[in-house]
């Protein structure tokens, strides 16, 4: 058996706390990795595990090798990178994940040029509002707006992100234009449901501090694109992010409101899995994204 393969199969098990865990960022079966493992310390002639039914722990010895592996590991990669940079083309499968309100606007249309320029580049959208886990579902970067919270995720900030107050003419009309956020409470609101897991409300700048605004309405949906409809509709006030209404605004289908209040703008990121050097097909994506979002009016 590759050695190669057995120091690696014993780090990722170190890191992750288990075969299985290994097993499914891999794609492979636990017993593949329990054997790369066993054929280690039979080879050292130590134990390099205390194994339980839950988790792996390391002994003193796999402790010992763990940092030596690691650094072992790295330094190849990083030869390997080096050696090949010269002549590096991005090739492979890069597999994304973004919002899909967000990503079918200003994602998906920025593919096919990408890979046209990259013929060997292999582009995997998937396109959801649900929470996922990079690592497990082995992604290679996430497009995420807002608040970053995981700390274990390296993010770039791609654009910045604004978020207005909008409503269709007839609805001002017949309800007429809020003043103040306080106001909102005797309107008909557009909030995203429970289920979007965003519940904290509205964020406004009320005498230069940041203040959650708590939101009910008739009608709630996890889904922007559906409020962003139901707001045109005339069905009530939505708070939602330039790029989705910004041309809206423009033609006078929507008109933004409680301007003065308008919080901070929040971010537009890449985030990626936590690595020593990231692949050059995640890089070339970044700096895609990044170029066209820069460009002057691209959001407009």
């Amino acid at each position: 058996m590759d050695r190669f393969s057995q120091l690696e199969a014993f780090v990722a098990s170190a890191t992750l706390g288990s075969f299985s865990a290994v097993a499914r960022a891999e794609g492979v079966t636990p017993a593949l990795i329990a054997r790369r493992v066993d054929a280690l310390e039979a080879r050292l002639g130590v134990r390099l595990f205390v194994r339980s039914t839950r988790k792996l722990a390391l002994t003193s010895e796999g402790h010992a090798l763990f940092a030596q592996a690691q650094e072992i590991l790295r330094s190849l990669q990083e030869t390997e990178t080096r050696i090949g940079q010269g002549s590096a083309k991005p090739v492979g499968l890069l597999r994304i994940t973004a919002p899909a309100g967000f990503g079918r606007r200003h994602v998906a249309p920025l593919m096919p040029a990408l890979c046209e320029q990259h013929p060997g580049l292999e582009v995997s959208l998937d396109l959801s509002d649900d929470f996922v886990d990079l690592a497990n579902d082995r992604f290679d970067c996430a497009i995420r707006i807002g608040e970053l919270s995981d700390s274990s995720l390296i993010g770039i900030r791609l654009a910045e992100n604004q978020r207005v107050v909008v409503a269709s003419p007839a609805y001002l009309k017949t309800h007429g234009v809020p003043k103040h956020p306080a106001e909102l409470s005797a309107h008909q609101c557009l909030p995203l449901s429970a289920r979007s897991g965003q519940t904290r409300g509205w964020l406004f700048q009320v005498d230069g501090q940041a203040v959650w605004h708590s939101i009910e309405g008739q009608m709630a949906c996890s889904d922007g694109s559906v409020l962003h409809q139901w707001c045109l509709d005339g069905h009530g006030l939505a708070w939602r992010s330039l790029w989705e209404v910004s041309h809206d605004i423009a033609t006078g289908r929507l008109i933004s409101v409680l301007d003065q209040y308008r919080a901070a703008p929040n971010g537009i990121f890449a985030l990626m899995p936590q690595r020593r050097l990231t692949p050059l097909r995640v890089k070339v994506l970044v700096e895609w994204l990044k170029y066209h979002y820069g460009q002057s009016g691209y959001f407009d």
